[in-house]
């Protein structure tokens, strides 16, 4: 859930951006969520019906709660992904809006004789995003308490006299929130955080704490080639809600115990590469880079890349090489204040 910018964008070393980092890891920032789209699913079979498109427990969902989803074909290759919150009357999809053109009629084509009706409704909300540890004191200084709030969870409450719908978004790093509500009352809200002495987080700030949390990007990271286990993404299976759409695939892998490659995190050695440059070890290509930047901390600067890579290559511990450079596998989120970050699990499939 962030931000839509340019994949792969080219992160400058700036002090601009270097200090909107800082702000969002040690303080707060807040930023616009243009590039994030919302799907509305109506109707009696809402639940049942999502339930069989989705990878996570999507029928269990009780009011308010929300949770990660992969969307499969029949072979189980990932064809979009997104949050699902439950209401009272309905269930809503947020994606990135780039995805609400192709996911929508791939999600159509299986409504049969099926009581649901999908719709977008990305134009009736906008949002923002505030992020970091005094996220929480920020927004109590205009008036919203988020202090019960529970991850991924949905709250609509009064501000200044119109609707907002709070959520307590995923971070591994930390601590985001996202607040909804007609174009006009953001305007408003945003101008009263900004009163508050709050950062602005530029999409290159938001970018570079991508890559620090590790949290993979549909299209750019996460491919319609890619399978659910192959991203490490586990917080969007669900291995006892029953049958859905690609979920033989998906339970085939888990009884073999893994797959061949794996999303990782790299630090960089060497020149900055370019995204999709390929990995090798021993003479042999290992893997791709689907992200690449470098990361503005306060004291250093820091190379850091997305990808995927044999297993093997990783069990193995051989020095894994781009042309140019080095890269060395590191756990996430990245500590920005490691100087020598720890190799990640060798069981990769649960360090997210």
């Amino acid at each position: 859930m962030t931000s839509a910018i340019h994949p792969n964008v080219d992160i400058s070393a700036s002090a601009e951006t270097s200090l909107q980092l800082s702000a969002m890891l040690h303080r707060a920032a807040i930023s616009r969520l243009d590039g994030t789209g919302w799907i509305q699913v109506t109707g009696g079979d809402r639940a049942r019906w999502l339930n069989g498109m989705a990878t996570n427990a999507v029928q269990q969902l009780t009011d308010g709660a929300g949770a990660y989803n992969f969307f499969l074909n029949a072979q189980g290759r990932i064809q979009g992904d997104g949050y699902i919150f439950a209401q009272t009357d309905a269930l809503l999809i947020e994606t990135q809006s780039s995805q609400i053109a192709t996911l929508i009629p791939y999600l159509d084509h299986y409504i049969i004789m099926d009581d649901v009706e999908l719709k977008d409704i990305s134009a009736t909300w906008s949002g923002l995003n505030v992020i970091g540890p005094s996220a929480a004191s920020l927004l109590a200084q205009t008036g919203l308490s988020v202090a019960e709030l529970k991850p991924l969870e949905m709250r609509e409450i009064a501000w200044n006299g119109a609707k907002l719908t709070l959520i307590q978004a995923h971070s591994p790093l930390v601590p985001r929130y996202e607040l909804w509500a007609d174009p006009a009352t953001i305007d408003a809200l945003f101008q009263s955080l900004q009163t508050t002495g709050a950062t602005l987080a530029s999409p290159e700030s938001l970018e570079s704490l991508r890559l620090l949390e590790g949290t993979p990007r549909y299209s750019v990271d996460i491919r319609d080639r890619d399978l659910p286990q192959e991203t490490s993404q586990t917080r969007a299976l669900h291995f006892a809600k029953g049958c859905y759409l690609g979920q033989e695939i998906v339970e085939r892998i888990r009884s073999r115990g893994n797959v061949h490659r794996t999303f990782q995190a790299f630090r960089l050695e060497g020149n900055l590469p370019v995204a999709g440059t390929n990995l090798e070890a021993a003479g042999k290509q290992v893997g791709e880079l689907t992200s690449v930047a470098t990361i503005p901390l306060e004291q250093r600067q820091v190379q850091l890349a997305l990808g995927y890579i044999r297993r093997e290559a990783l069990d193995r511990g051989e020095p894994i090489t781009y042309p140019g450079g080095t890269a060395v596998p590191t756990a996430t989120p990245f500590d920005p204040g490691e100087t020598n970050p720890p190799p990640p699990t060798s069981d990769s499939s649960e360090r997210k």
